[in-house]
């Protein structure tokens, strides 16, 4: 009994630490550390693979792949820099090397991908927000699909996410002009398909 007190006494104090910290105490072996950035973390790692994958059940296989990467990793992260940034990283990495694999799969057999994905797990406690969400998702992942992975993961990072374009461009490993045209020709893209497919929604955003 003292045992289960004094792990929750732990990881009370954890939820008080910054993300830095929590990184460094993990690197050293703090495994309560590590859980707590695991449960602090996961829902953005989640929500960026989703974006960028276009499937709710996948997109959390990913992140479980993500956190093992970073335990595999934390021996070579630096402190001087931003965990979100580091974690980041190895989230859009492994969702579009995860979207590559998929699309190479898919062109082998001659499938195509997906117009309609499965609900989104909701996570908002109202059920009109959630609802919501996941019409927009799922409108998202429609137009989105022909969308290199870079040009997807730009657009997700800096439009969805709002990290702004130096820190998208650290994470996917550019220059911050090369982000600047990744994100042009992902909204050309996506203009132009809402437009085909959607007229009715492409005139309302576009007055709005």
């Amino acid at each position: 009994m003292e045992l289960v007190y004094s792990r929750e006494r732990e990881q009370q104090k954890t939820a008080e630490v910054d993300d830095r910290e929590l990184a460094i105490r993990a690197r050293g072996g703090d495994a309560i550390a590590f859980e707590t950035l695991v449960l602090r973390k996961t829902p953005a790692v989640v929500s960026v693979a989703r974006r960028i994958i276009g499937d709710a059940e996948e997109a959390r296989d990913v992140a479980q792949l993500v956190f093992l990467r970073v335990w595999d990793s934390l021996a070579r992260y630096d402190e001087k820099y931003s965990f979100n940034t580091w974690l980041y990283r190895i989230a859009t990495n492994l969702s579009i090397d995860f979207l590559r694999a998929n699309r190479s799969r898919e062109r082998a057999h001659g499938a195509t991908l997906h117009l309609v994905r499965r609900r989104e797990a909701a996570l908002e406690d109202e059920a009109t927000h959630a609802l919501e969400s996941t019409q927009v998702a799922e409108l998202f992942e429609r137009v989105s699909r022909d969308l290199s992975g870079k040009q997807k993961a730009a657009f997700v990072l800096r439009e969805i996410e709002g990290l702004d374009s130096k820190e998208v461009a650290a994470i996917l490993g550019c220059g911050e002009s090369t982000v600047r045209n990744h994100l042009f020709n992902a909204r050309k893209a996506l203009q132009k398909k809402l437009r085909k497919e959607f007229p009715g929604i492409f005139d309302r955003w576009r007055r709005s």
